[in-house]
């Protein structure tokens, strides 16, 4: 199923990756996930795009040699103003990193992180859209927020970007829905003591796939690693396994994420 059209305030949009190693990032994710590439703007330096089918699914970077940076995926929410978005992020105490910068005809983009200190960009859609296709195997299934507790968090989500906010039932389960133009977008989960603290509040992105067991073996053989093994759970059978820089990531069949 395709995604032409531009999304609601706060809906997760475009997943990225800066990496040190960008040749072998994209054999990395070509052999896993079926990804072919293409040259994205120029303004965001050694830059390319995923493509399954033809149709744009995540990008790519190359981090700076001299910039020794953890590496992980950052999810993107939409806005339709990154310059007053970045404004809100400042105001309900997050932090504005980068941006608003032009990515050429393409769009602006914000770099930023919330008050607990999760980073996640910000996209102003012009001639990119973002994240064209979902629902096949090799494309984003879902986000969600891996944060101490979604309290103040969740609050700030609201304010910035006019999310509703969802808690699930029964209470005593720390998960929040994000919600946007009345459809669940996001999750925000807080894990108290369970939050890895190699780590720290953060955002995850999760991958379709047609056989998790399969491709967790996939990614030991391409040199990545199997973090949490395939299990079954609510939202499908699913595992968490890191690429060959250790940028985190889960992988899953989905039952209605």
């Amino acid at each position: 199923m395709t995604e032409a059209t531009r999304r609601e305030p706060g809906t997760p949009c475009w997943v990225s990756l800066m990496v040190h190693g960008l040749d072998a990032t994209q054999r990395f994710y070509g052999e896993l996930f079926g990804w072919e590439f293409r040259p994205g703007p120029r303004q965001l330096g050694p830059y390319v795009r995923a493509l399954l089918d033809g149709l744009e699914v995540a990008g790519l970077g190359r981090l700076p040699a001299d910039r020794h940076l953890p590496v992980s995926w950052t999810t993107y929410l939409a806005t339709r103003d990154a310059r007053d978005a970045a404004e809100s992020i400042r105001c309900a105490g997050g932090t504005v990193a980068v941006g608003p910068i032009d990515a050429g005809e393409a769009g602006r983009i914000v770099i930023c992180s919330d008050p607990s200190g999760a980073v996640f960009g910000v996209w102003q859609a012009a001639a990119h859209l973002g994240t064209a296709v979902r629902g096949v195997p090799g494309a984003p299934v879902w986000n969600e927020l891996l944060t101490h507790d979604t309290e103040s968090v969740a609050k700030f989500y609201r304010t910035v970007f006019g999310c509703e906010l969802d808690p699930l039932v029964p209470a005593d389960t720390d998960l929040v829905t994000l919600r946007a133009g009345g459809q669940p977008v996001a999750g925000l989960r807080g894990m108290g003591s369970a939050l890895p603290r190699d780590r720290g509040a953060h955002w995850m992105t999760w991958f379709e796939v047609a056989d998790p067991d399969a491709a967790a073996r996939r990614v030991e053989e391409l040199g990545g690693r199997v973090l949490r093994p395939p299990g079954d759970a609510p939202e499908g059978r699913h595992a968490v396994v890191a690429d060959p820089e250790g940028a985190v990531f889960t992988i899953v069949r989905s039952a209605g994420v």
